[in-house]
């Protein structure tokens, strides 16, 4: 057995993370709270870039760690989803320009969508100034078939 959770695969460039649906993710009707489709969404980039291995370890030029915060979310719910249901997040980062990186992902329940979003986020000095992508973490997912860059 591994002492390693699950972090989900790649198939054709994009990332898919399986999750279950547990009765702490849903309201009082059992359909998922509209607000842990965004956990969903941050599992779905995180392990992302676990497996790319540019979660971790990567740092801005002079040694300080390179943080993100997320700066615009758009989201449509368009089907529900249930306590038990086995779902998969499919993350894609499809641009990073200077010190932003996009993402567009869905969360499917037996290959529907039933949530799909765009996501920007900013990487930051740990003072909280945008700061370009450190070279690494951008060599890492223009390595990606997915992932365009531009200046």
């Amino acid at each position: 057995m591994s002492d390693q959770p699950e972090a989900g695969f790649f198939r054709d460039g994009v990332h898919i993370l399986p999750i279950r649906v547990y009765y702490e993710d849903t309201d009082f009707t059992g359909i998922v709270y509209h607000a842990n489709y965004l956990r969903y969404f941050e599992r779905g980039r995180s392990e992302f870039l676990r497996l790319l291995g540019a979660l971790h370890d990567e740092t801005l030029g002079d040694g300080a760690p390179a943080a993100w915060t997320i700066i615009r979310v758009e989201i449509d719910y368009l089907k529900p989803a249930r306590v038990d249901d086995v779902l998969e997040v499919h993350t894609t980062y499809t641009r990073a320009t200077g010190a932003r990186l996009f993402a567009a992902q869905a969360v499917k329940r037996g290959g529907v969508d039933l949530v799909r979003g765009q996501v920007q986020a900013a990487c930051l000095t740990p003072n909280g100034r945008p700061v370009r992508i450190p070279a690494a973490i951008r060599e890492k997912l223009v390595g990606h078939a997915s992932v365009s860059t531009t200046r």
